[in-house]
C-alpha cells in the first residue's frame, strides 16, 4: 500500500523580497481575519505593507529568511526513516503561507499515486487558526488537482506520551542549567505559546485548553511538587483583546520577584521567528533590563528522537484507525464545550482516564 504523509507547518519567507507576499498570504486567511473576502484582501495588503519593513529586519537577523522549511524537511526525513519498515511511505511538506504550499504539494502527492493520504500538522495543539486552516486549504488544493485518494487527519498530539517525554527531558535539562547559572535564586518555569484573540477561544477553539493541558502534563512529569510554573502567550498583534497572561509581562514580573526563568516554547516544534527572535532576542533583552537572574530558553523539539517516535506512532495509529480524524489518543480529549474540536464529542458519560490508556 502506498501511503503519502503530508506534514503541515506555517511556513516563512525564504528571502527578504518574500516577506511582503508571505504576510499578505497570512492576513488573507479567513481564519486570521474574518472579514468578507474583498475587505479581507484589502486589509491583508494594508497590514502587510505596514508590517513588511519591520518583518524584514526580523528576518535579516536570521540570515534573510525563515529556517522553518529546512527544519521541517529534516523532520520529514527523520519520520520517513522511522517508517521505513512499512510498505511504501513517502513524506511531503505543505506550508500554509509560503512555498511549498498546498497546491504544489497536492499535485506531487497525486503524481505519487497513493492509496491513502495521512495529514499530519506539526502543531501540537489544535486551533481553527492553524490546523483547521491547513486542512481547509489542503481540501481545496486536492480537489483542484484531482487528488481523490482517501485521507485521514491527525488533529493534535500535545498530550502524546512520546511528545511529552521529549519535552520533559529538555525542560529538566533547562531547569538544571538555570539552577547552575543562578544558584540560590527561585526558578520559574514559563510555558510560552503563540497567543490568540479572546473571541476565537470564546467561540470554542480548543487551543488554549490544550496548551494548558500540555504544560500541566510536563509540570507533573518533572516530579517537583513545589515547582513554580505557569502558561503565558506571546506574539500579540492588532487591537483585539488577546488571551493572557502575556509573556513579556511575565518576564518583567519575574525580574520583580527575583525569579530565574526557564522558557518553554510549548506550541512550537520548529525554530522560527517566534523562538529565534521574540524569545531569544526580544524577551532576553527584556529579562536583562529587569534583572532576571537567569533566562534559559528550551529549544524546540526539532528531530528529537522522542518527537520523531511521536510522529511515527501517530502515522501508524492513523493507518489502523477507521476514523477520518484522530488525535494521539485515537479519540477525543477536549471537553464537549470546545465545539471547534474536529472530533465528535465522545466524553459525555465516559471517564476520560479511559481515553488516556
Amino acid at each position: 500500500m502506498r501511503t503519502a504523509v503530508v506534514l503541515f507547518n506555517l511556513g516563512g519567507p525564504d528571502k527578504p523580497e518574500a516577506v511582503g507576499p508571505f504576510l499578505t498570504n497570512l492576513f488573507s486567511d479567513p481564519a486570521i481575519i474574518s472579514l468578507p473576502a474583498p475587505l479581507r484582501w484589502l486589509a491583508a495588503r494594508l497590514i502587510a505593507a505596514r508590517r513588511t519593513p519591520r518583518a524584514q529586519q526580523i528576518y535579516a537577523g536570521m540570515g534573510g529568511g525563515s529556517p522553518i522549511l529546512g527544519h521541517t524537511r529534516q523532520q520529514a526525513d527523520a519520520l520517513a526513516s522511522a517508517l521505513a519498515d512499512l510498505d511504501e511511505v513517502r513524506c511531503f511538506i505543505a506550508m500554509r503561507y509560503w512555498h511549498p504550499m498546498s497546491d504544489e504539494t497536492a499535485a506531487k502527492v497525486r503524481d505519487f499515486g497513493p492509496d491513502e493520504v495521512i495529514l499530519l500538522p506539526l502543531y501540537p495543539q489544535f486551533s481553527t487558526t492553524t490546523t483547521a486552516s491547513s486542512f481547509r486549504d489542503w481540501d481545496r488544493a486536492a480537489v483542484a488537482c484531482g487528488l481523490d485518494a482517501p485521507s485521514r487527519r491527525i488533529c493534535c498530539f500535545g498530550y502524546d506520551t512520546n511528545y511529552l517525554r521529549g519535552l520533559t527531558r529538555l525542560v529538566a535539562k533547562g531547569l538544571a542549567e538555570a539552577r547552575n547559572e543562578a544558584p540560590g535564586a527561585k526558578i520559574r518555569l514559563l510555558f510560552s505559546a503563540h497567543g490568540l484573540p479572546e473571541r476565537i477561544v470564546a467561540a470554542g477553539d480548543p487551543y488554549q485548553w490544550q496548551v494548558e493541558e500540555t504544560a500541566a502534563a510536563v509540570a507533573t512529569a518533572l516530579g517537583e511538587p513545589e515547582l513554580d510554573w505557569l502558561v503565558s502567550y506571546q506574539s500579540r498583534v492588532g487591537p483585539l483583546k488577546w488571551i493572557g497572561p502575556a509573556t513579556d509581562a511575565e518576564v518583567i514580573r519575574a525580574g520583580g520577584d527575583g525569579a530565574a526563568l526557564v522558557v518553554v516554547p510549548v506550541a512550537f516544534v520548529s525554530e522560527h521567528a517566534e523562538t529565534l527572535v521574540e524569545l531569544d532576542m526580544d524577551y532576553r533583552r527584556l529579562a536583562k533590563a529587569h534583572h532576571v537572574p537567569a533566562y534559559i530558553r528550551i529549544p524546540a523539539l526539532g528531530t528529537d528522537p522522542a518527537f520523531v517516535d511521536c510522529l511515527a506512532q501517530l502515522v501508524r495509529t492513523a493507518r489502523m484507525s477507521m476514523a477520518p480524524v484522530c488525535s494521539a489518543l485515537d479519540g477525543r480529549k477536549c471537553p464537549d464545550s470546545l465545539v471547534k474540536c474536529v472530533i465528535p464529542g465522545l466524553t459525555n458519560g465516559i471517564d476520560e482516564s479511559e481515553l488516556r490508556r
